[in-house]
């Protein structure tokens, strides 16, 4: 497991930041994101879920983020 923390802009509200940390879940991830701090701390099997997934699927959401 790889424990990361992302840097996700574009948050602005507690909807926001739960609407990705579910997405994420729903791959397999265990995600915590803070929209006051424009932040998600991620755990994830990088054998199972790659790091560019991850990416990709908050991009899909419309928020960027960096590593």
């Amino acid at each position: 497991m790889i424990k990361k923390v992302f840097k996700i802009s574009g948050m602005h509200c507690s909807s926001c930041a739960m609407g990705i940390e579910w997405k994420l879940e729903d791959l397999g991830a265990k995600c915590k994101c803070s929209y006051a701090k424009q932040l998600a701390e991620v755990e994830f099997d990088d054998q199972k879920i790659p790091e560019g997934k991850i990416k990709e699927v908050v991009k899909k959401l419309g928020y960027e983020i960096s590593s």
